[in-house]
């Protein structure tokens, strides 16, 4: 078994954390890993009703209009991830790993995989058979995408991450082309045919996670990642 390190879990609970916000955190806290300032550290959230589009969407996979979504209320952001069109809301569970690379050799398509498992270790603790379609990131479920991904890596430290459908609306995929495969989506509950509850996939998320990369989590708050931040802007202020 390879040797544990230590890590931080930023698990936001008490509501949806709008995209914009998160992804604020997410850079901050990149900045802060690359300065090596921080650890490598897992965010877990909900989001509010968004669209994201990745470096590989493609015109048409947006199947209504940017004015016809903020009517109803949806969020619209172009992102650095790879990917598709992808869409986030309440009854996800998004998580966001801020990973320093040489761990696992620099190897992105390593980390995809060990991402995978950590999402299909975590369905089987509640009775799901997911697995791996080849040549499409994330986890499947009888042929339906229960978790889609989509990453970037910057200086060696991975941001954006995952978004499983726990109790998702899934109507809301009707807007998109989801990751631009014409393949449909499912969630836990919808397979399960039973509510789940939110924060056992994360408590059961967060424990596969520290078993798949070796990382021991502390449970931190955004005021350790705010205060690591204020370090680097004084090393690089002082430089």
């Amino acid at each position: 078994m390879k040797p544990r390190t230590s890590g931080w879990l930023l698990d936001l609970r008490g509501g949806p954390i709008p995209y914009a916000d998160a992804w604020a955190l997410q850079r901050d806290l990149v900045r802060a890993r690359q300065a090596a300032e921080v650890p490598d550290s897992l965010i877990l959230l909900e989001h509010p009703p968004v669209v994201t589009l990745g470096r590989s969407t493609k015109a048409g996979h947006l199947l209504t209009s940017p004015d016809a979504l903020a009517t109803r209320g949806i969020d619209l952001f172009e992102v650095e991830r790879g990917g598709d069109v992808t869409y986030h809301g309440p009854g996800q569970l998004v998580g966001y790993p801020i990973l320093d690379l040489r761990a696992l050799d620099e190897d992105v398509v390593r980390y995809m995989r060990s991402l995978e498992e950590s999402i299909v270790a975590t369905l089987a603790a509640f009775g799901i058979a997911g697995g791996r379609l080849r040549g499409y990131p994330g986890v499947w479920v009888d042929g339906a995408k229960v978790c889609a991904m989509g990453v970037a890596v910057r200086r060696r430290v991975t941001m954006h991450g995952f978004a499983l459908n726990v109790t998702t609306d899934l109507s809301a995929f009707d807007l998109i082309n989801p990751c631009g495969l014409g393949r449909p989506v499912t969630s836990m509950a919808r397979v399960l045919d039973r509510a789940v509850a939110m924060e056992d996939v994360r408590d059961a998320y967060a424990e596969q996670f520290a078993r798949v990369f070796g990382i021991t989590l502390e449970r931190v708050s955004p005021d350790a990642v705010a205060s690591a931040r204020a370090q680097v802007e004084v090393r690089v202020g002082s430089a």
